[in-house]
């Protein structure tokens, strides 16, 4: 059990961690600013400081709490009872449905790089909870034979045994095929939604909700999710 020091550190950087969300959507990722962030919570920067070292520090925890509610929401939508290609659906629904109501840290993720920042490999394990589900559906998939690939294996230097390891792992329905499609269906998933939340669809799209339906069903059928 946490000790009530602990406790009240967590507390205080939730805290802080909330301020600079409000930051994110006055000012933007690139103006963040720990003294800003200390000035809205009246503490001495010195004492923000001990929390969060620099900015980077601050910049981190955001990044990561949002994959990992990202993530949360995406793992919420996926009933493993449901045929694939409504699990497949039903994801990427999930990935919108946050983006819309969290535009701020959706850009944060998945907008223009916060200059002079580099993220730390702390945050790719929740960078990559939604590509785990994505990647699940599909071995899933392949096990109940509802993913057929050519039959070929894996093509030397093409992907690595990450990407590999997530979709599908070394179910021999799932070659590297399969595998390109499933990336280019995932990054086609986070351009829609990036096209649709920074105004890039305007005079494109009429009915959003329905174009976005149809990009869903359309990248289900890309990676080869069949009707049951």
């Amino acid at each position: 059990m946490p000790t009530a020091r602990e406790r009240v550190r967590a507390e205080l950087t939730a805290e802080i961690a909330g301020a600079a969300r409000r930051q994110l959507a006055e000012v933007g990722a690139a103006a963040l600013s720990l003294r800003a962030v200390a000035r809205e919570l009246g503490m001495a920067s010195s004492a923000v400081y001990r929390y969060f070292p620099s900015r980077d520090d601050l910049l981190t925890r955001l990044i990561i709490d949002g994959y990992d509610d990202l993530g949360a929401a995406v793992e919420a939508a996926d009933d493993a009872a449901a045929p694939p290609e409504q699990r497949w659906t039903a994801a990427c629904s999930a990935v919108r449905a946050w983006a819309r109501a969290h535009p701020h840290e959706y850009a944060l993720l998945y907008g223009s790089p916060v200059p002079g920042y580099t993220a730390p490999r702390d945050t790719v394990p929740p960078a990559s909870r939604v590509g785990i589900v994505l990647g699940r559906i599909l071995g899933d998939a392949a096990r109940a034979g509802l993913v057929t690939g050519d039959g070929g294996g894996r093509e030397p230097g093409l992907l690595g045994d990450a990407a590999v390891e997530v979709l599908g792992q070394d179910h021999p329905a799932i070659d590297d095929t399969v595998r390109v499609r499933a990336l280019l269906a995932y990054s086609a998933l986070f351009g829609s939604v990036s096209f649709e939340l920074f105004g890039q669809l305007v005079g494109s799209v009429e009915d959003a909700d329905a174009y976005f339906a149809r990009v869903s069903a359309e990248l289900a059928r890309l990676v080869g999710l069949r009707p049951a």
